[in-house]
């Protein structure tokens, strides 16, 4: 813009010039002195525009300029002559130079365009005021600084607006975090309802995976605070029943106790009755910190079992003990050998043939049988209640009074599940009336296929 201005002032002073250039002189200087050329600047000013100036530089001789200027009404007044000062100005700014538009500075009058003219004897000069130009292009400026701020804050606005409507989403998921964070977890039952909606959950989208993977957590966060719940319980259930199985012989034994003291004639039966309670609650608290040490992970020894001969020699103790129900053994052709601790293995086959005899009638039979990675235990009595089979590893469990007809304080699957658990290996129990199946799997020594052997024989 600046330049296209500055064009079109350069073609309207260039055309000032011409017009006074080609205007007819008169005899004697300007005004009609005799101190210098024909020129009359005082003639031609009045065609030129408002605030231009023209002026007279004559090679020897005194210089003469006016400037034309409109008074305090808006109207034209006469031309006012340029000062001493501002023609030395011009002098000093403008090298003879014909019709070559120039920048020129006015003292006391501001900035000018000016063309020149060397005609005989003296130097030509027409000036047109810049302000006109200036002013414009300053409007420019502030016009376009306006109109970059307004489309900045615009900018800034809509901006502002998008990038809101597209964190929403992510504020509703920090929102679902910040009200978990506030629930209490310290203990008890927890119940975490929060979740990110389900329309914050498309894994498509950034917010989508977050949102999806603080539900995820979420989940993981519930079921391990409804484990650790279900973990004390279990550990207060724990505690109550074990502090009632040895409240029991404890009572006992300070009952014959003060029976002896008071009836000495009743000494032996009272000392044979404080023994029996004593090894039932020694044996109780020998299985409590064998379940203990178990549940810390303290390793058990791991070296070849054969698994064949221990459920033999298991069988065999049974039928001694027990000859009133049919036992019966299954073993494949070649050994089955597996990795533990061969007492504790044993105790586990033990635990699961008395737990049998305990709970089934005179004349039921109970079948063991030997496999690649373990055994099961098959009987043909009433079984697990539905109410008791989900919860019959668990401590302190007992079957129904009924049945369990030699005592026994409930810890017996419970060990057989820590032992196994202990090796590496798994029990699971299914059970029906005239159904039952116990399995128990365990793992097999490095280096040693048990299938593998069954084959070759």
């Amino acid at each position: 813009m600046k330049r296209d201005l500055d064009a079109q002032l350069d073609a309207r002073a260039l055309d000032s010039l011409t017009k006074t250039v080609d205007s007819p002189r008169q005899p004697g200087g300007p005004g009609g002195r005799d101190d210098g050329p024909g020129f009359d600047p005082t003639r031609d000013i009045l065609r030129q525009e408002e605030g231009a100036f023209v002026a007279s530089i004559p090679v020897s001789g005194t210089a003469w300029g006016v400037i034309k200027e409109d008074d305090e009404d808006g109207g034209w007044s006469a031309p006012s002559e340029l000062s001493t000062t501002q023609l030395r100005s011009i002098s000093e700014q403008l090298p003879a130079a014909e019709y070559q538009p120039k920048d020129l500075t006015l003292p006391g009058g501001g900035s000018y365009r000016v063309v020149t003219h060397q005609s005989p004897g003296e130097l030509v000069v027409v000036g047109l005021p810049c302000n006109g130009v200036d002013a414009t292009i300053a409007e420019l400026v502030r016009l376009e600084l306006l109109a970059t701020l307004l489309g900045v804050l615009a900018a800034a606005g809509v901006g502002t607006w998008v990038v809101r409507r597209q964190l929403a989403p992510l504020r509703e998921v920090s929102g679902t975090a910040h009200r978990v964070s506030e629930l209490p977890l310290g203990s008890g039952e927890i119940e975490m309802a929060e979740r990110v909606p389900q329309r914050l959950t498309d894994e498509r989208t950034e917010i989508g995976q977050v949102g999806s993977a603080l539900n995820t957590m979420l989940d993981h966060v519930e079921s391990s605070l409804a484990q650790r719940h279900r973990s004390e319980q279990q550990v207060r259930q724990f505690v109550a029943d074990a502090s009632h199985e040895l409240r029991t012989p404890l009572a006992t034994i300070a009952g014959y106790t003060e029976l002896a003291r008071k009836r000495p004639e009743a000494t032996g039966t009272a000392l044979d009755k404080v023994e029996t309670e004593s090894a039932r609650m020694t044996a109780l608290v020998e299985d409590l910190l064998l379940l203990a040490r178990l549940d810390s992970g303290r390793p058990l020894v791991r070296e070849p079992v054969d698994l064949s001969r221990l459920l033999i020699e298991a069988v065999d103790d049974a039928r001694v003990v027990d000859p009133e129900r049919s036992w019966r053994l299954a073993l494949p052709d070649a050994p089955v050998i597996v990795a533990g601790d061969e007492v504790r293995l044993h105790q586990v086959v033990s635990n699961l043939l008395t737990n049998g005899r305990k709970y089934t009638p005179v004349g039921s039979t109970i079948t063991v049988t030997g496999a690649a990675q373990g055994f099961t235990v098959h009987d043909d009595g009433p079984g697990f209640s539905p109410d008791l089979a989900p919860r019959a590893f668990e401590r302190f469990v007992r079957g129904d009074v009924s049945r369990n007809r030699a005592g026994g304080a409930g810890l017996g699957l419970s060990m057989v599940e820590a032992i196994v658990a202990a090796h590496g290996g798994s029990v699971t129990l299914r059970s029906t009336p005239g159904d039952t199946l116990i399995t128990v799997r365990l793992p097999e020594p490095p280096g040693v296929r048990n299938s593998e052997l069954q084959s070759e024989a």
